[in-house]
């Protein structure tokens, strides 16, 4: 993979999303219905995957108060929503447009059904007003409109690319290392920097103030001023914030803003406690961020297995990489990562994403411990392989297709637990 593809593949991935994005993929693709339609609708159906709908049933939609749900996403994303921002499609709704979303909403203005046996990263509006509709596909990622349809003819229609770094490609966690050390910092910064500033402000804020079950500010309690808590404290903030419904957009990784966080603010803390470089702290987040999309593109953007793991891996990655450590304790640290805590599920987003940062960034420290004293889990316990990127295949058939009925069963659990 050419260095032209890795930065390609960077500014792909690293963009500012404000609020959870599955709901906010949600009012994206209702925002665009609503430009095709031309008008408010009579009706609102979204038929969408259960991984959209486990994720956007918990998670408070930014600038609401407290209002949750797919409903109030495509409500919301049809009556104020600006398509043309994308990710950040609600930045400018006022308190008028969530009382009228209310009156909406209660009206059952919109109706949501679940589609199986489509891709689970898979969104469907369509919209009516008389004899006139609307349709919007959206697939694969969270801003990936594929079809378009008005009054029943095709406007637009694609198939959905998948992420450049997939198991086609033939490439090492070696390769990304050095592609970090390599890479002109100039043609990535402003991606860099405004991971910096918009992923550190939200955490600031998670730690100022009270969000969801404050697993940041209960860390930096008791963090005895270690920088390890810290690092994870300041994480864990950020999903606070994030999944509490605060309005600070974030700069996500793998579609993700909690991954996003993850990947990016423990190395940002490190590097302001070890006083390094600008261009060092930039490297070890180019390193950090492609170590997380290298996880996580084998499994998908939505799945079963909990998206943080791979995001503490990386992020784990860019702070040995701040501590010059070797590439034999990379390796071993991500190892030891993956063979730990691989099991965390993903069950949905709401308040305790957050503890699953903490935790999972807790078991990617001690990875880089046991790999300082030499210690790593051996090839052929549990899914440890004969090396590092061989691991990494053995995760990615897990969390695709290992996991696929855990998938259905936490769907179910939490449907019924809705009735």
């Amino acid at each position: 993979m050419a260095e032209k593809d890795i930065l390609a593949l960077l500014r792909e991935e690293l963009v500012p999303a404000m609020g959870c994005t599955e709901p906010i993929a949600v009012a994206y693709a209702a925002a665009v219905a609503r430009e095709l339609l031309g008008n408010l609708p009579d009706l609102i159906t979204v038929r969408c995957s259960g991984n959209i709908i486990k994720n956007v049933k918990g998670v408070i939609v930014p600038g609401t108060g407290d209002l949750k749900g797919v409903d109030t996403s495509a409500i919301l994303g049809c009556i104020s929503g600006n398509a043309g921002k994308k990710l950040e499609v609600l930045s400018n709704i006022s308190q008028a447009d969530v009382e009228y979303a209310k009156e909406l909403i209660a009206s059952k203005m919109c109706k949501v059904e679940l589609i199986e046996n489509e891709e689970n990263l898979y969104i469907d509006v369509l919209m009516t007003l008389g004899d006139n509709s609307s349709e919007v596909v959206l697939a694969g990622t969270h801003t990936n409109i594929i079809k378009t349809v008005r009054n029943g003819q095709i406007v637009f229609e694609s198939e959905w690319k998948k992420n450049k770094m997939n198991s086609e490609n033939k490439y090492s966690l070696k390769d990304l290392y050095d592609y970090s050390n390599h890479i002109n910092i100039s043609e990535i910064q402003d991606v860099l920097d405004q991971q910096i500033k918009d992923n550190l402000l939200i955490s600031e804020e998670g730690i100022k103030n009270t969000y969801g079950a404050n697993i940041g500010k209960t860390l930096i309690q008791f963090s005895n001023d270690s920088i390890e808590t810290i690092a994870r404290a300041y994480a864990a903030a950020g999903s606070d914030a994030r999944m509490g419904g605060c309005e600070l957009p974030v700069v996500i990784n793998s579609g993700s803003g909690n991954q996003g966080i993850t990947v990016s603010v423990p190395v940002i803390k490190y590097a302001e406690y070890l006083n390094v470089s600008k261009e060092k702290l930039y490297k070890a987040l180019v390193f950090s961020n492609l170590v997380s999309i290298y996880i996580k593109t084998g499994i998908g953007k939505l799945s079963a297995y909990c998206g943080v793991v791979s995001a503490s891996c990386g992020a784990v990655a860019g702070v040995c990489y701040l501590f010059d450590d070797s590439m034999e304790i990379i390796s071993k640290t991500v190892t030891n990562t993956l063979g730990n805590i691989s099991g965390i599920i993903c069950d949905g987003a709401k308040s305790s994403c957050a503890a699953k940062i903490a935790t999972s960034l807790e078991a990617a420290f001690l990875g880089r411990k046991l790999a300082l004293n030499g210690n790593v889990f051996r090839e052929g316990e549990g899914l440890t392989g004969k090396c590092i990127d061989k691991t990494i295949e053995n995760i990615w058939d897990l969390g695709k297709i290992g996991m696929k009925q855990t998938d259905i069963e936490i769907l179910k659990l939490m449907i019924s637990e809705g009735d």
